[in-house]
């Protein structure tokens, strides 16, 4: 397992428990708040019991020294079932974004059993090769270099830059909102106590600075998996926006095409985001995703 002791995972639910269960993983750096309050209130009132929580070293829950994790992405694989197993949950429908949709991955295949099925937001297939599809864009490598120059110890540098970074990994479909992202960070800075320790996420993928997500490398704790994404049996349902700037949607298909019946949304001009704007067409596609199954 780790060498770390068991972690405390905080969570929030919304909805009736008497409903189908919905957990909702989120992608590096980020608490449970990057799943907005009143999003989660939207998929509740379709009738979805749903859970967010924060990943370790995120928000509320258990964080390790900066540097020093000792912990392992499968660890955080782990972390997403002990989440359903603290809230008596035997089966239920999951939802990852980001470097959560890797998670959520991993989850599908480690525990088929615990999936009703499978919704992966703006990330990339788990396991397979991906060294031909379109990379991260040069102006976000760019904007992420900067942040090796960030006091991460330093809140209004790191407000700043996260906000940066909100904006770096927007779409061109909406216009962006700086004034409700800069509230937004400052409300997740402070109830974190800070994000030193999330940049610990980094080093579990390819040791790359803070700048949104993991941008390549194949060690996501994913050898016991590699391969496996073809004989996934859980039903996948695959969000991307079309100018993502992290993760290209192309990223999005191959994900889509490794996986027998699943299927690909895409959000037009979407970023490497949840805008509200967006929200009732990604919400809509992943109610009726869920209540297929």
């Amino acid at each position: 397992m780790t060498k770390a002791a068991e972690p405390e995972i905080v969570s929030q639910t919304f909805g009736d428990p008497a409903h189908p269960p919905m957990l909702l993983i989120m992608g590096a750096m980020a608490s449970m708040l990057w799943w907005p309050e009143a999003f989660c209130r939207k998929l509740a009132g379709k009738g979805r019991f749903v859970i967010r929580y924060d990943n370790r070293d995120t928000g509320r829950s258990t964080k390790y020294a900066p540097g020093e994790p000792p912990y392992t992405f499968a660890d955080m694989v782990d972390d997403a079932i002990r989440v359903l197993d603290n809230h008596g949950i035997t089966k239920a429908h999951v939802v990852g974004m980001s470097m959560g949709g890797m998670i959520a991955q991993l989850v599908a295949l480690k525990h088929p059993s615990r999936i009703l099925s499978l919704t992966a937001i703006s990330t990339s297939p788990i396991g397979i090769d991906t060294s031909h599809l379109p990379g991260t864009s040069e102006a976000y490598m760019k904007h992420s270099a900067e942040g090796a120059k960030v006091d991460w110890s330093d809140r209004a540098q790191v407000v700043d830059y996260i906000v940066k970074d909100a904006h770096a990994i927007a779409g061109t479909a909406h216009p962006f909102d700086g004034k409700r992202t800069r509230a937004f960070v400052e409300q997740d800075y402070d109830r974190s106590g800070g994000f030193l320790s999330a940049t610990n996420h980094f080093m579990l993928e390819s040791g790359e600075d803070r700048g949104g997500e993991d941008r390549g490398g194949e060690d996501r704790g994913s050898e016991d998996c590699k391969g496996r994404l073809h004989d996934l049996k859980v039903p996948l349902l695959v969000i991307h926006g079309t100018d993502d700037p992290i993760f290209p949607v192309e990223h999005g298909a191959a994900l889509a095409d490794a996986v027998a019946g699943a299927r690909l949304v895409r959000i037009e001009g979407g970023g490497h985001e949840l805008h509200p704007d967006d929200w009732a067409a990604i919400v809509d596609a992943i109610v009726a995703h869920s209540q297929a199954r």
